[in-house]
């Protein structure tokens, strides 16, 4: 309550405490997506921690919720607030200094971002064609280095986090909530073969 930053959560809706959503470690700092107030922490190793970056005075309130570190750069993507605008979300860069700047624009709902190992970026949507969220209409946006997009999956239900493994697999957190998310979460593989994709449940 502090350390408030310039556009939380409006009408009184913001969380004194926060709702962190997001967190990687990057060179043994860890670094924190708050979305209710649009901040970006990091935590040193002794458990200190400062602001990084306010998103919420370059971006307003967008609720970033996920990140990823691409290329000495991080990436950050935005749910939006409810009723969501069709293509409202967007991928943001944001510099080791802090600076940001819009990598990419034109989703829906982003609960997962993540670069495959030729820099072809993944855009996990948790709705599409929806403003509010709405089950089976989650899908994954693959973004080639031309710009050129391709649904690669789709009809998920409620997905709510995305990464690669070491194996180099697509691994998706899918039925992350709403009412059946109560012990019927999945996380989904997605393996890639001659660019067709083939998933398979694995138990949790």
């Amino acid at each position: 309550m502090t350390h408030e930053t310039a556009h939380p959560e409006p009408h009184g809706g913001a969380e004194p405490d926060g709702t962190p959503y997001s967190m990687i470690n990057v060179h043994n700092t860890l670094y924190v997506i708050e979305p209710n107030h649009g901040d970006y922490i990091k935590v040193n190793a002794s458990g200190n921690a400062h602001r990084f970056v306010d998103i919420s005075a370059t971006l307003n309130h967008i609720v970033p919720t996920v990140q990823v570190y691409h290329e000495n750069n991080f990436y950050i993507g935005n749910l939006d607030t409810f009723p969501a605008p069709l293509g409202g979300s967007g991928v943001y860069k944001v510099t080791p200094g802090g600076q940001i700047s819009t990598f990419a624009t034109g989703f829906n709902m982003i609960l997962g971002i993540a670069f495959d190992q030729l820099g072809r970026l993944y855009v996990l949507e948790n709705t599409s064609n929806n403003p509010f969220p709405t089950p089976n209409t989650g899908d994954i946006i693959r973004v080639g280095s031309s710009g050129a997009r391709e649904v690669i999956v789709s009809g998920l239900n409620f997905p709510t986090g995305m990464t690669f493994g070491p194996d180099g697999k697509l691994y998706v957190s899918n039925i992350g909530m709403g009412p059946d998310a109560i012990g019927g979460g999945q996380i989904l593989q997605l393996s890639f073969k001659c660019e067709e994709v083939q998933g398979d449940n694995v138990n949790q």
